[in-house]
């Protein structure tokens, strides 16, 4: 269930996810006396002669200084595959003195004939006795999304707990916290990213505080208290980057204007309308991303209600006419606890409880078509039934080809369901897998190669990966402990 806002002030303020040095198989040598080798992202090939580049970085441990000679091979390959990708470094060595990076460029070329599929090149460093290595994914002719936890460091992402908020990274197969990024919190319960990734948006007992984001590395800059709503329930900030949106235990619907800097525009009006619920998940705000809708799920017999949006209206705020109001699939039981778009904004979904009795184990995702402000449900095809109560957390993929629904029952770990979308039905891929206890957020990073996810009712952050040869399916990659209850995560936009 969702915590209440007051009792959230009776955890303990344990800085999260400290200690995760587990989290992932850390590199074989001494990180102070040897290296480590990251890449920036998978490479992505079209077919014809063609190529593709990935960002070498050599880091050093605090105490070594030395050569590294580098080299690469491509290591893996679908089966039967003809004229593999070939691969070269530039430069072939770099020297490091300790604390200071270097880089490598490493370009991946096929031929007209090279067969399409997922490679893997393996970067190899040496500096005398001292051996690590890196592996690149090489998607030649289909999508990025084939690659696995073999194609290396992740995007930046944020994981907010009622008691903090820090910044993570996925390095050389090691969860890495990003410098300059954890502050402590009271009574955290939402947060949101700008569309640029330039501001990070979190709402507290404090009000919602706005930070900056240093694109470079990471770390959080405190702003102040930009925005005065100490019961923010859910924020988003519009496409646009023009707007804060805030669903508010208070019952209404905030629309905040914010400046390219991020803070509140007090040039323009405040806008804001009410809702009919005064419960709203992290998770229960969402917008379209043509910038056409907000909906907001409610955690009441009220079900969702959506809104029109403007982001630049000719006069007033944003919020058009309305609501739509989408009741719970059961209008007796039933509960809307999270809200998701489409990213090609073909589709609403929304995440239920209860939906097809009052039993705990009923939870649904329902499936609504988007023509303007027109919402269909799918016919005979929604609800779709995961384990558990109900999605708390739904993560379309950036393609719009795949969503993931994570479910549990209270008190028991859940597991992420995968579907793939059409605008007519939802089909389930592969085996759900696990996750902690009670998964409250999900996000995929900016490399397309992870699916993260953050459990509420305890210390778990697990990982996940795209299955190679089965579409769709995630691979548990990793799990970590530590924090204080996560309720949220953002990942860095692309």
């Amino acid at each position: 269930m969702r915590i209440g806002r007051w009792a959230r002030l009776l955890l303990a303020a344990a800085p999260l996810m400290v200690g995760c040095g587990d989290f992932w198989q850390a590199p074989s040598a001494s990180s102070a006396n040897s290296f480590t080798l990251t890449n920036s992202a998978a490479i992505t090939i079209g077919t014809g002669a063609a190529n593709g580049s990935s960002t070498i970085t050599v880091t050093p441990g605090s105490s070594f200084t030395g050569t590294v000679s580098l080299s690469c091979t491509v290591t893996t390959s679908p089966a039967g595959a003809s004229n593999p990708p070939t691969c070269s470094l530039y430069p072939t060595s770099v020297a490091l003195s300790a604390g200071t990076a270097q880089t490598a460029a490493l370009t991946a070329s096929i031929s007209s004939t090279t067969t399409s599929g997922i490679y893997d090149i393996t970067v190899n460093g040496d500096s005398g006795s001292l051996a690590e290595t890196a592996t690149v994914c090489v998607a030649v002719g289909v999508s990025s999304s084939g690659c696995t936890s073999t194609a290396g460091a992740s995007g930046n992402f944020y994981v907010l707990s009622p008691t903090s908020i820090a910044g993570y990274s996925i390095s050389s197969g090691t969860l890495t916290p990003i410098s300059g990024s954890s502050y402590s919190l009271t009574g955290a319960s939402a947060m949101a990213i700008s569309p640029s990734g330039n501001f990070l948006y979190v709402a507290s007992l404090n009000g919602i505080t706005l930070y900056t984001i240093n694109t470079s590395t990471g770390a959080l800059t405190q702003g102040s208290e930009v925005f005065g709503d100490l019961l923010a329930g859910a924020i988003q900030v519009d496409p646009s980057g023009k707007w804060l949106l805030d669903a508010s235990d208070t019952g209404q619907l905030n629309a905040y204007p914010i400046t390219s800097s991020g803070t509140e525009d007090t040039s323009r009006a405040v806008q804001s309308a009410p809702l009919s619920s005064t419960s709203v998940a992290s998770g229960g705000i969402a917008i379209c991303p043509n910038g056409a809708l907000v909906a907001v799920a409610e955690s009441s017999p009220t079900g969702t209600q959506v809104f029109s949006f403007m982001a630049s209206p000719a006069s007033g705020g944003p919020l058009g006419t309305g609501p739509i109001t989408l009741k719970p699939y059961n209008t007796s039981a039933g509960a809307a606890i999270s809200v998701a778009f489409d990213p090609l904004s073909r589709l609403l979904y929304v995440g239920e409880t209860a939906a097809f009795n009052s039993n705990s184990n009923s939870g649904a995702l329902r499936v609504f078509t988007v023509n303007g402000n027109s919402l269909t449900e799918l016919g005979y095809s929604s609800p779709y039934a995961p384990a558990g109560t109900g999605p708390h957390a739904i993560l379309p993929t950036p393609d719009g080809k795949y969503v993931y629904a994570a479910s549990w029952e209270s008190g028991a770990a859940g597991t992420i369901s995968g579907y793939s979308v059409t605008t007519s039905a939802l089909t389930a891929v592969g085996t759900a897998v696990n996750t902690g206890t009670e998964p409250y957020g999900l996000a995929e990073d900016n490399t397309d190669a992870y699916v993260l996810a953050v459990s509420n009712s305890g210390t778990t952050f697990d990982a996940y990966t795209f299955d190679k040869t089965a579409a769709g399916q995630l691979d548990a990659s990793g799990t970590g402990t530590g924090g204080n209850g996560p309720i949220a995560i953002v990942a860095a936009p692309k």
